[in-house]
């Protein structure tokens, strides 16, 4: 293992594996590691993939040592203290909970895995030594400044109490996308655009707004033949009694990810696409409020945009203090927990309370819940792809 408050030695690299050699790990992965590897002791030693000669171009390009089609063998040679997975999310627990198991901390890619039994069988196999190893979510978008400063404000209710938000995923995927064989599919994908694509949303919503109490929602397949949803909607209420609405859709030709909020004293409102910087935040005082006032909170500071490398920047740290990270166990959970409740609530036309899904609830086991028709027809899956 590396370092832990047990194992005070910082002068070792942390030695990271990537598992997974498509696009988002080398478009993201890979590139915040080697910037984040400039300034610390940190060494890429193995990549992991089923496709050898992906795999082996992967390393010789980005100059790592250990190209590996099995993910067991590597764990057992290289030992690891990260492994960052950017494979398909039906991988994601027997990937995790194996990396866990053999003492590396584990930074995956959303969707974290398709269901919350699959979510609480990774808790179960952190660390019991209140050290780690932990397995931490990717939801870049809560990191960085710009979110930060927002957190902050609305924590110490500088603009008065929140009442009333929007979080918008509007996204367009045309019919060449789902022509891929496991786009669509629960099995895959885990879900549609409300899995896929807006929890990243969703996730920077709760993260601003804090516990969801309760939601309504409404899904549908308005354009494309999936098994999965092409756009939802939803209503929710949180705890501190704020009220929002929720859209994520792939059918929205004008794209755009947006969050706004309503409070006492400003509207804070957020407008980007795939990340966002200080300029994407905008800030709209209440009559009444002093310049002076608005002023400060406009002001945030360096800018620090939302990114991968944010994110890793801060779970590295607590890697080396021993302590568990930012986006892991219940703050991990929260996020599926509502995307479960929004499918439980769309497909069943209940009202979904949080909390509600345990062992037993058929939206605990699977997010379909096995509901009349939006359940697969069939349990087949596509062949494996990824180690």
């Amino acid at each position: 293992m590396f370092v832990t408050t047990s194992n005070p030695s910082r002068r070792e690299p942390v030695r990271v594996a990537i598992v997974g050699t498509g696009a988002i790990a080398r478009g993201s992965h890979l590139p915040a590691l080697t910037t984040l590897a400039a300034g610390q002791p940190l060494e890429i030693v193995a990549a992991v993939d089923v496709d050898a000669a992906s795999v082996e171009a992967f390393c010789a390009d980005a100059g790592i040592a250990h190209p590996y089609t099995d993910l067991d063998r590597m764990l057992a040679e290289q030992r690891p203290d990260l492994v960052t997975l950017a494979t398909p999310p039906r991988f994601h627990r027997d990937q995790t909970v194996a990396a866990l198991r053999a003492g590396a901390w584990v930074w995956c890619e959303k969707p974290p895995c398709p269901s919350l039994e699959d979510f609480d069988a990774i808790e179960a196999a952190e660390g019991a030594s209140g050290e780690g190893p932990y397995a931490s979510i990717v939801f870049q978008h809560r990191f960085g400044s710009g979110a930060r400063h927002v957190r902050e404000l609305l924590a110490g209710q500088a603009m008065g109490r929140p009442l009333v938000a929007h979080c918008q995923t509007t996204w367009y995927r045309d019919e060449a996308y789902y022509a891929v064989p496991w786009r669509g599919t629960w099995s895959s994908e885990g879900g549609g655009p409300s899995m896929g694509h807006g929890i990243h949303q969703m996730d920077l919503l709760l993260d601003l707004l804090g516990p969801w109490a309760e939601i309504r929602a409404m899904a549908g397949r308005l354009v494309h033949d999936v098994e999965t949803e092409d756009v939802s909607t939803a209503l929710v209420r949180f705890g501190n009694g704020a009220m929002a609405t929720v859209v994520n859709s792939v059918l929205s030709p004008d794209e755009v990810s947006r969050i706004r909020i309503d409070c006492e004293r400003a509207t804070v409102e957020l407008t980007h696409l795939y990340g966002h910087r200080n300029a994407d935040w905008r800030i709209t005082p209440a009559p009444g409020v002093t310049s002076e006032e608005a002023d400060v909170w406009r002001d945030f500071g360096a800018d620090v945009p939302s990114s991968h490398e944010a994110q890793l920047a801060g779970l590295l740290e607590d890697l080396r203090s021993g302590r568990r990270p930012r986006s892991s166990g219940a703050d991990g959970r929260k996020s599926l927990e509502l995307v479960a409740a929004l499918y439980k609530a769309a497909f069943t036309g209940a009202t979904v309370r949080a909390g509600e899904i345990g062992p037993g609830d058929p939206f605990y086991g699977a997010l379909h819940g096995d509901a009349p028709g939006w359940a697969p027809e069939s349990v087949d899956r596509p062949a494996e792809v990824v180690a």
